[in-house]
C-alpha cells in the first residue's frame, strides 16, 4: 500500500530536513505554462489531426448533396371547447409544456411510416437518392420498414418555436416537390391522428368508467355489509373506546395487581429479615412490628432471665451444688423455657414464610386475571380498528362511486364540445433552389473540431506518458527539491588516445569549462549548502532503477569535491555490478570487501589517480556472496566512522533501490542522500517507490539530481540563461569555456559530438 504524505524523521540532531510539498493522490495542478509546454511538445499530433480535419472538410463540402428543403407551420391551440371541460381550462404554461410531446408525436415511427406508406417512398428514387428506379419492394417487410423509417427520421425536422404554440415541420430530399408533399402529408396525418385519438380516448374512458362503476357499486355494497356485521358482533351501534366495562375492569385489576405486588414485597422483606437476624433480637423485631406490645416470645425470654438470675443466686452466694433439688429444679425449668423459646422462634419464621407464600399466590392470581383482561382489551382494540378501517373503506368507495358517476354523466357532453385544436399556418411549398452549406464554413467547422480533438489527444498522450521530463513534474511526483540538472556530456573530436582512462571517463577533468562540469560544480554547491552547521560528510548517491547514471555522477562529483583541496574518498558500494575501477582504470582485486573481511586495511586498499591527488578511491573488490549483510554489518559502520575522521567528504556509489536493498541499508548511515533521476527514462511510480523506501528507512534525503538532460528539449527552455547556480541549477553555454585560464586569447570552440552518458 502506498504511504501517505511522508514525514521526514531525523536520526541525528544536526541533519538537514527537506520538507516536500504536499502532493494529492494522482493529481497535479497544471498551470498555463505547463499546458503551453504540452502543446509545444505535441504540436505535430495537433497539426496532423487538424490537417485531417481540413481534408475531411474539403471532401464533405465538395460531396454534399443538393437537397431541397420545404417546410410548413402549424399551430396547436387549447381550443374554445376547453372552457366547458370538467375541471377548467388549460393554462399557457401547460400548453408550452405540451409542445415537446407534440413534437415527439410528429417524429414518431408510426406517423412517419404512415406517410412513407401513403407516398410509396420505399420505391421512390428521388427519396432514396438513386438515379434510376429501384426494384419494387414490399413496404410491409420489416427490414424495408425499418430502413424507410430511419431515412424519414433523417429527412424530417420538427422544431417547436420558442415561446409560441407553433411547430415548424421541414423536410430535405433531392426533389423540391417531394419535400413539400412529405411535409403536407405529415401535417394531414397528424391532424387525422389527433381527431381519431381524441374520439377513441373518449370511447375508452366511457367504457372504463362503466366497468369501474359496476365494480365500485359491488364494492360499496360489500363494505356496507361488513360494517353492519361488525357492529352486530360488537353488540353496539356507537363505540367509545375510552368508556366501557373492559376498560374499567382493566383499571381495577391493574390497581389490585400493584397492591398485591406491594404486599408480596413486604412479606418477602419481613421473612428475609427474620430468617437472617439474631434469634435473641426476634422479640424486639416482633415488638416493633406489633406496635410496641410484648409478644409471647418476649414473655418467655423475661421468664428465662428471671430463672437464670435465681439460678445464679442459688449457686453462687449460697454455694448450693448442682445436686441440690432446688438448683436442679431451676435448671430443668430453664431448659424447658429455652425449648419453648426455640419452638416459638421457629413458629414465627414459619408464619412469616406462610404469609410470603400467600402474598405470592395472591399476586400471581391477580396478574393472571389482569393478563386475561388485557387479552380481552386487545381483542376489543382489534375489533375497533377493524371497524374503523371498514368504515373508512365504505366512505372512500362511496365517494369514488359518486365522483365517477358524475364524470360518466358529463363524458358524453364533453365529447360533443371537443373541437379541432390544430390550425395550419403555412402549407409547404416546393423550394426554388437547393439549400447548400458554404464550403468554407464546412472546412472551418471541421478544422476547428479537429484542432480541439488534437488538443485533447495531446493531453491524453501526455497523461499516459509516465516518463519524467521536466523539473516541475519530477519535483511534484517525488516531493523533493532538485539539486542540479546534469546535461548530456559530449566528447570532443580531439585525439583521446593520449589521455588516461580516468581523463576519458571524467568529463570534469577532460573538459573543466564545459556545461557538464559547471553542472557538477552547481551540484557540489547545492550539497555543501544542504545541511545546517556543516557540510555533509557522507554523501550517498542512488537511483530507483539501473542505468540512470549513478556511477558517472558519483565519480565526477567526487572529482569536483576533491578540487576544493580537501581529502575526498570515493567508495564503490555496488558489490553486485561494480564499475568504478573500470571507469578510472584501477585494479579491482582489493577494495571494500577486502577491508570488510579484514584481509586488508583502508590505507592498503585505497587507490589514487594522478590527475586528482586529494581523491582516494576504494573500489568494490571481489564480489561477495551476501552483499547486503556485508554492507549492513557493524564492520561497515566502523569503517565509515573511521573514514569520517580522515576525509572531509565520502562519496558512496550504491546499487539501485528497487532492485536490491543495499542502498536502503547504506542510506541510514549517510549525512545526505541524493536520488538520481534520468531524464525521459525514470517513471513516476518508480520514483515514488524509491522515495518511499528512503523515507521509511529514516534516510536524510537531500533532494534529486536530474541526469542526461537534453538542452534542446522545450521543457527546459528558460532554465539556461547564464552560467552559474540558480534555483533549478540551469546552465547554458555562456561561461568561460572560450577563455584560456592562463592567457586572454581568443580560441575557437571545438566541435562536439557523441553522447557520453
Amino acid at each position: 500500500m502506498a504511504p501517505q504524505t511522508p514525514e521526514y524523521l531525523l536520526s541525528e540532531p544536526d541533519q538537514h530536513v527537506v520538507t516536500p510539498p504536499t502532493e494529492s493522490a494522482g493529481t497535479t495542478d497544471i498551470s498555463l505554462s505547463e499546458a503551453v509546454l504540452t502543446l509545444r511538445k505535441r504540436k505535430y499530433v495537433i497539426l496532423a489531426v487538424a490537417l485531417l480535419g481540413v481534408i475531411y472538410g474539403f471532401y464533405k463540402g465538395s460531396t454534399q448533396p443538393r437537397l431541397f428543403e420545404a417546410y410548413g407551420r402549424i399551430e396547436i391551440r387549447s381550443g374554445s371547447s376547453n372552457q366547458y371541460r370538467v375541471g377548467g381550462g388549460v393554462s399557457d404554461s401547460a400548453g408550452f409544456a405540451r409542445m415537446p410531446t407534440e413534437v415527439a408525436i410528429l417524429k414518431s415511427d408510426t406517423l412517419l411510416f404512415t406517410v412513407a406508406q401513403d407516398l410509396d417512398l420505399a420505391n421512390n428514387p428521388e427519396f432514396l437518392g438513386l438515379k434510376q428506379k429501384p426494384p419494387h419492394v414490399d413496404v410491409e417487410d420489416p427490414a424495408v420498414r425499418q430502413n424507410i423509417v430511419n431515412q424519414m427520421q433523417g429527412a424530417v425536422d420538427v422544431t417547436a418555436m420558442t415561446k409560441t404554440d407553433i411547430i415548424r415541420i421541414g423536410c430535405k430530399t433531392l426533389s423540391a416537390k417531394l419535400s413539400a408533399d412529405i411535409v403536407n402529408k405529415l401535417i394531414d396525418e397528424y391532424i387525422t391522428r389527433s381527431v381519431e385519438s381524441r374520439v377513441k380516448s373518449q370511447i375508452r374512458a366511457s367504457a372504463f368508467l362503466t366497468t369501474t362503476l359496476d365494480d365500485l357499486k359491488h364494492q360499496v355494497e360489500t363494505s356496507q355489509e361488513q360494517v353492519i356485521d361488525l357492529q352486530k358482533r360488537l353488540g353496539v351501534l356507537a363505540l367509545d373506546p375510552t368508556h366501557n366495562q373492559i376498560t374499567s375492569s382493566l383499571e381495577t385489576l391493574t390497581a389490585a395487581a400493584g397492591e398485591a405486588q406491594i404486599q408480596r414485597i413486604l412479606a418477602e422483606s419481613r421473612y428475609r429479615v427474620l430468617s437472617g437476624m439474631d434469634p435473641d433480637a426476634l422479640d424486639e423485631s416482633i415488638g416493633k412490628s406489633a406496635g410496641g406490645t410484648n409478644s409471647q416470645l418476649s414473655n418467655l425470654r423475661s421468664q428465662l432471665e428471671l430463672l437464670k438470675a435465681e439460678y445464679a443466686r442459688l449457686t453462687a452466694p449460697l454455694n448450693l451444688g448442682p445436686k441440690n433439688p432446688q438448683v436442679q429444679a431451676l435448671h430443668d425449668q430453664i431448659d424447658e423455657l429455652s425449648r419453648e423459646i426455640d419452638k416459638e422462634q421457629t413458629a414465627l419464621l414459619l408464619r412469616a414464610k406462610e404469609t410470603l407464600v400467600a402474598a405470592r399466590a395472591n399476586e400471581d392470581e391477580t396478574r393472571a386475571a389482569l393478563e386475561a383482561e388485557k387479552s380481552d382489551a386487545y381483542r376489543l382494540r382489534d375489533d375497533l380498528v377493524e371497524y374503523t378501517i371498514r368504515q373508512r373503506e365504505f366512505e372512500s368507495s362511496r365517494t369514488l362511486y359518486e365522483g365517477l358517476l358524475s364524470r360518466l354523466q358529463t363524458a358524453g357532453v364533453q365529447a360533443g364540445l371537443e373541437s379541432t385544436e390544430i390550425d395550419i399556418i403555412d402549407q409547404a411549398m416546393p423550394p426554388p433552389a437547393p439549400s447548400l452549406q458554404p464550403r468554407n464554413t464546412i472546412v472551418l467547422i471541421n478544422t476547428m473540431v479537429a484542432a480541439v480533438l488534437g488538443i485533447i489527444l495531446a493531453f491524453i498522450l501526455e497523461s499516459l506518458d509516465t516518463g519524467l521530463r521536466s523539473v516541475a513534474e519530477i519535483e511534484s511526483v517525488s516531493g523533493l527539491p532538485s539539486l542540479a540538472l546534469i546535461p548530456r556530456a559530449r566528447r570532443s573530436v580531439s585525439d583521446e588516445t593520449s589521455l588516461s582512462t580516468a581523463m576519458r571517463n571524467l568529463a570534469t577533468l577532460s573538459s573543466p569549462k564545459s556545461q557538464f562540469s559547471e553542472a557538477f560544480r552547481a551540484l557540489r554547491t547545492s550539497l555543501l549548502l544542504s545541511t545546517a552547521g556543516k557540510p555533509p560528510n557522507v554523501i550517498l548517491l542512488t537511483s530507483a532503477t539501473p542505468s540512470e547514471g549513478k556511477t558517472t555522477i558519483s565519480t565526477n562529483l567526487a572529482c569536483v569535491l576533491a578540487q576544493r583541496d580537501v581529502r575526498v574518498l570515493l567508495i564503490d558500494a555496488d558489490l553486485r555490478r561494480p564499475t568504478v575501477h573500470h571507469r578510472l582504470g584501477l585494479n579491482g582485486k582489493i577494495g571494500l570487501t577486502s577491508v570488510l573481511t579484514g584481509s586488508s586495511t583502508v590505507e592498503d586498499a585505497v587507490q589514487h589517480i594522478p590527475e586528482v591527488p586529494t581523491l582516494d578511491i576504494l573500489v568494490s573488490g571481489p564480489v561477495p556472496p551476501f552483499p547486503t549483510e556485508m554492507l549492513g554489518s557493524e564492520t561497515m559502520e566502523k569503517l565509515l566512522a573511521y573514514c569520517r575522521g580522515i576525509y572531509s567528504h565520502i562519496v558512496i556509489d550504491s546499487p539501485p533501490l528497487l532492485s536490491v536493498t543495499d542502498g536502503v541499508v547504506l542510506a541510514h548511515d549517510a549525512d545526505a542522500v541524493v536520488l538520481i533521476v534520468r531524464h525521459g527514462k525514470s517513471g513516476k511510480q518508480t520514483v515514488r517507490r524509491a522515495r518511499d523506501l528512503l523515507i521509511r528507512a529514516g534516510a536524510p534525503v537531500t533532494g534529486i539530481t536530474i541526469n542526461a538532460v537534453d538542452l534542446s528539449s522545450p521543457e527546459y527552455y528558460g532554465y539556461y540563461g547564464y552560467s552559474g547556480y540558480s534555483g533549478y541549477s540551469g546552465y547554458s553555454g555562456y561561461g568561460s569555456g572560450g577563455v584560456d585560464s592562463t592567457a586572454w586569447e581568443s580560441q575557437s570552440g571545438s566541435t562536439e559530438k557523441g553522447d557520453k552518458q
